[in-house]
């Protein structure tokens, strides 16, 4: 009997659906850029069963599935990986679709962009939006670059703190992440109506909100900053700024996931700009001449 049920255990541990299951969690956990008992916390589930989840050891309740798709703030038709099938014409999209390469796809959206967007290309041109992890240079280079375009510059996370009234951490302290993240799409909203001629640094984990970041694709000429996983933990900790990376032993392996989990959301920029190739002198200016190029000024 034991030989049995631990047998129907292993079975249970290697099934295709709970591995997927852990693997989309986890994807998820790290797009946010959360850790896993950060997570355990807001979704009331110990560290142990999490783990257990994420790796296809664990046959969760439908409860506690729910509990972690609040966390993670997504649907559970998200978590459990299937969201085309809520209607007839979600499965005809689906299927035209699903064998199209990641460049189709890209010009998919951009053209259903055109088709229900009324922001002309150069207008979105005018309005500059600088991606990526904390650290890759956003702030430091966007007030360079919008200095010399004589263009404005706002770092969004401030607009954030304003519309809030009180700081980022106390944002998520008080209110949980679901607030910010609507505090942050309504910055980004007001930016792109107030301002023609922008810089915005936006924060790093802008991407993670899929409704966010199609608004940013929709009305800013996209960049990502890039920078070598060593570079954005040095920057940020020579700020005095440790988060979220505080107390972590792991704290390059924590923010390589975090990248893994978003890289091909920052992906979705009109350009991909290498931080870490040069000193920042270097780095602005080759920056400059780029910008300079796709906006048709002299350089």
């Amino acid at each position: 009997m034991k030989q049995r049920q631990a047998m129907a255990e292993v079975a249970e541990a290697k099934n295709p659906f709970l591995t997927a299951l852990g693997e989309r969690v986890r994807a998820l956990r790290a797009r946010r850029g959360l850790t896993r008992k950060a997570v355990a916390m807001a979704a009331d589930v110990s560290e142990r069963h999490l783990a257990n989840l994420e790796y296809g050891e664990g046959n969760a309740s439908i409860l506690v599935l729910l509990q972690v798709a609040g966390a993670l703030q997504c649907t559970l038709a998200e978590l459990l990986g299937d969201v085309t099938t809520a209607s007839p014409e979600w499965l005809l999209l689906r299927e035209m679709l699903s064998t199209r390469s990641e460049a189709d796809l890209r010009r998919v959206r951009e053209q259903i962009a055109d088709l229900f967007g009324s922001t002309h290309e150069a207008e979105r041109t005018n309005r500059i939006a600088l991606i990526g992890l904390r650290g890759a240079g956003k702030t430091t280079l966007g007030q360079r670059l919008a200095k010399d375009l004589g263009y404005a510059f706002i770092e969004l996370s401030r607009e954030i703190e304003k519309f809030a009234g009180c700081s980022i951490s106390e944002i998520h302290n008080l209110y949980g992440t679901n607030a910010y993240r609507r505090y942050e799409r309504r910055a980004l909203e007001e930016a792109i109506q107030i301002y023609p001629e922008v810089v915005i640094a936006t924060p790093g984990g802008l991407v993670s909100d899929s409704a966010t970041l199609n608004e940013m694709l929709s009305h800013c000429y996209t960049v990502w900053l890039q920078a070598k996983p060593e570079d954005h933990l040095a920057r940020v900790a020579a700020q005095g700024d440790m988060r979220p990376m505080a107390g972590s032993a792991e704290a390059i392996d924590d923010l390589k996931m975090i990248l893994e989990g978003r890289a091909p959301f920052y992906a979705k920029a009109d350009m991909t700009f290498d931080t870490s190739a040069q000193p920042e002198e270097e780095t602005f200016l080759a920056l400059r001449a780029r910008m300079r190029e796709v906006l048709k000024l002299p350089s």
